[in-house]
């Protein structure tokens, strides 16, 4: 993540030259990992809830589409939601270290530093902030596309044991960062299928926001959005 004032300032521009929404650090959202069943104790809590066994992989992403924050500590069966509730980045902002928000969709509480798309929007105003959002948020979504269309084994899935799945993730993440600072291309041909990889989302309950978030966002969007 961007630690220093002028990084985090540069991000934060970089957003907001997508669809003009201020304030933006990152971009949040998990993704399925196919891992190989597992018949041990435990094993059941890996199946998700498209009924394959997997590692639910948590990405922070920027504007360029790299990797500023992974987990890929939690099993398929666990949600979004709680993923983030428990790792270190939340701590994080809930001390004050980023001057922005992320963006995450509905999967997630919206709370005063992660905004998540208003569920009814029914002013002119809400309507723009969704759209704004949606189209902010999407650089997650390509960023887990082109990631996968560079490292194969994310789509087919990892079938060694589950330690090395999870290093071999990491790895590919760093890798991804790497080749986008070198500006290496996908191979040839590839680029245009990278959206019909994208994430490939399941089916997210709701979360109600919490009244903080609430307030935090109506404020935001009777500011920014009028």
């Amino acid at each position: 993540m961007p630690t220093t004032l002028n990084e985090q300032q540069e991000t934060i521009r970089k957003f907001r030259s997508i669809a003009n929404f201020p304030t933006v650090i990152g971009a949040i959202d998990c993704t399925h990992i196919r891992v190989k069943k597992l018949n041990a104790d435990g094993g059941q809590l890996y199946i998700n809830r498209k009924g394959f066994s997997s590692i639910n992989v948590q990405v922070v992403c920027d504007a360029d589409l790299k990797i500023m924050d992974i987990v890929t500590r939690w099993r398929g069966s666990v949600h979004d939601s709680r993923i983030f509730r428990e790792c270190r980045l939340k701590q994080r902002f809930e001390a004050g270290a980023f001057s922005g928000i992320l963006l995450g969709d509905s999967g997630y509480p919206c709370t005063p530093y992660l905004f998540t798309p208003l569920l009814n929007p029914t002013t002119p105003q809400e309507e723009r902030y969704n759209r704004s959002h949606i189209r902010t948020r999407n650089t997650v979504e390509r960023c887990f596309g082109l990631w996968k269309q560079r490292f194969r084994c994310l789509l087919r899935g990892m079938f060694g044991d589950i330690e090395t799945a999870k290093k071999t993730i990491v790895a590919c993440a760093v890798l991804h960062n790497m080749a986008i600072d070198m500006r290496e291309d996908v191979f040839s041909g590839e680029r245009d299928s990278i959206e019909q990889y994208s994430s490939e989302p399941l089916v997210q309950r709701y979360i109600a926001p919490s009244i903080r978030g609430n307030i935090r966002r109506r404020q935001f969007i009777e500011t920014h959005f009028q």
